[in-house]
């Protein structure tokens, strides 16, 4: 696959990604959606469908979506290391624009809403408790156990007794999706579980600059934990699975 077709299927894949995951959040938000206080279940079975959408359409690039996966892929000799900055441009390009389409979806409510300069959790993550190093740690952590589990779990083969073992590949994308959903439920508490550079930094620098009435600061003092964090436990499960599997 060329760069080009690599960079154009990755970008439409975070885009829909972005637009679903940060709509679900903006569902529950906003005072005048239908899904408002829908809570955080609601959010996490949309970021995990949201990933199932994504992936489902960047199929031919891989299905990235995520720099980290990106940087554990090809530490563990996956993917050319020349073809990096191609996804990782991409992946923030088109979360961009996802952000962006989903204010656009959202524009009266977000006109409307009673608390516009507390929304840029749509867009972006922010710790419960402000500890950087440790809010690091969580990204790290959660981060380790998305691509490890790309990297590591097993997929379709055929056994030695000629036995088909379907392993998670049966499920597709969905498979992934499912991970999501429980990394949410299990570590997305702390942080909010960017888990993914390009997630948080490309709709922080989309409610930076949209013209959202009332909007209060991008908090760019917290931004480089949700890239640092997710792209250490990219690459610390790049490593393990080199050593592995």
């Amino acid at each position: 696959m060329t760069g080009g077709e690599i960079f154009v299927w990755e970008l439409i894949g975070t885009a829909i990604l972005i637009l679903m995951g940060a709509g679900v959040v903006a569902n529950v938000t906003l005072k005048d959606s239908l899904g408002n206080n829908g809570g955080w279940l609601l959010i996490n079975f949309g970021w995990g469908f949201a990933v199932f959408a994504g992936a489902s359409i960047a199929a031919p690039s891989g299905a990235h979506l995520n720099p980290a996966v990106t940087l554990g892929l090809a530490v563990a000799d996956k993917v050319e290391w020349a073809q990096v900055p191609i996804y990782f441009a991409a992946q923030m390009v088109g979360a961009f624009l996802g952000a962006t389409l989903c204010w656009l979806a959202y524009k009266l409510q977000f006109d409307a809403h009673d608390a516009p300069e507390s929304t840029l959790g749509i867009f972006s993550t922010g710790p419960t408790i402000d500890n950087k190093p440790w809010n690091v740690v969580t990204e790290v952590i959660g981060t380790f156990v998305l691509v490890f589990w790309v990297l590591a779990s097993p997929t379709a083969k055929v056994s030695e007794a000629g036995v088909p073992q379907f392993g998670n590949s049966a499920l597709g994308y969905a498979a992934v999706a499912f991970l999501v959903i429980g990394i949410g439920n299990s570590l997305g508490g702390p942080t909010g579980y960017a888990i993914n550079p390009a997630r948080d930094l490309g709709p922080r620098l989309a409610y930076a600059v949209l013209p959202i009435k009332g909007k209060g600061a991008a908090n760019w003092g917290y931004s480089w934990v949700p890239v640092v964090g997710p792209l250490i436990g990219g690459a610390l499960a790049g490593l393990l699975a080199m050593a592995l599997v």
